[in-house]
Parts: C-alpha cells; structure tokens; sequence
C-alpha cells in the first residue's frame, strides 16, 4: 500500500509533549518527552489499531505556539515578535502555554515564520 500523509498536532502536555491523529474517525493520543519519540510511539499505535505499515506513515506537523518554540528552540522569541507585530512579552506567554493566541494572532505568528524561512532559504555564505 501507499505512503499515509497524517496530519499530527503537537501540543504542550503536563510532561513533555502530546500529540495527536485522527485517522478514518479515531482519535489516537500520546505523551512523549521528544518529538522522535512520539513519532514513534504513534506510528506503532496508527500500526496496532489502523492496520498501517508505520513505515508508510508521513507526518503533516501542526504545533501550537508552545510546541514551536519548544521544537525550534533556536527562534528569537523577541525578533519573531518584533517581525510580527506583537509584542515580544505576549509571545513569550503564548510560548510559555500561559495564554494561548486567537486563530488571527497564530496565523500571524505562522506567516512571519514562513516569511523568515524565505529569507533565509535565499541566502547565501560567502566563503573567503
């Protein structure tokens, strides 16, 4: 059989991180403490309950805003803010899973991340 595209949403657990898919109406959740190891343990669950080789599984990754900056640890809270017109200590809140954003502000968050990744996909190093 075909490769299986399964959108997974990656969200901030009570320890670590939770994700979760729904494939043909069922609804499967785990608890990881690393995005691999969930990966993981959802592709043998999706194996165990669907039936699907796990080797065919392809993950469509959606984070909430914690779980991004968790993921990506390497992004400038403040700079991504600053180049998305927030301000920087309501991303660190959104960041923190203290508050969370309104499908306007998470869709701003994600256009400048993407905007940036443009960026720097275009750029080049010049060696001497």
């Amino acid at each position: 059989m075909g490769m299986h595209n399964i959108e997974l949403i990656v969200e901030k657990g009570e320890e670590g991180i939770w994700g979760r898919v729904n494939y043909s109406d069922n609804l499967i959740i785990e608890q990881a403490d690393s995005l691999d190891d969930l990966e993981l343990k959802l592709r043998g669950l999706l194996g165990d309950f669907e039936g699907i080789n796990p080797e065919n599984i392809v993950f469509d990754l959606k984070y909430d805003v914690y779980s991004l900056f968790e993921q990506f640890d390497f992004l400038n809270i403040t700079k991504v803010a600053k180049y998305a017109g927030l301000h920087p200590g309501l991303l660190r809140q959104y960041a923190s899973g203290v508050k969370h954003p309104s499908l306007n502000q998470a869709k701003k968050i994600e256009e400048t991340l993407h905007n940036l990744a443009g960026q720097m996909q275009k750029a080049s190093i010049y060696a001497v």
